[in-house]
């Protein structure tokens, strides 16, 4: 987490601003939940890293060839809505 928050993050290339530890995890976690992401588990137990899912993967895969659009207002507002109440969508 540590290489995330903060003005690491920044260094690293992770955020465009620095971010706190509990925003940096509040983000991962809806990146979870959404299945972009996933836990990396080791022989021991859950660790701090993080891996991509099929999905994530197919993600970066189309960003890479093909611009997204630019979210309007509206989807920007229906996020927050999302996001703020966990509703399933």
């Amino acid at each position: 987490m540590s290489e995330i928050a903060g003005a690491n993050g920044i260094e690293n290339n992770y955020t465009k601003r620095p971010l706190s530890e509990l925003a940096a995890d509040n983000a991962l976690v809806w990146l979870i939940e959404v299945g972009l992401l996933r836990r990396e588990v080791d022989g021991q137990g859950i660790t701090d890293s993080f891996r991509l899912t099929p999905l994530g993967r197919q993600m970066v895969e189309s960003s890479s060839y093909e611009a997204w659009k630019t979210p309007t207002f509206g989807d920007r507002l229906k996020n927050v809505f999302i996001r703020i109440f966990r509703l399933p969508f």
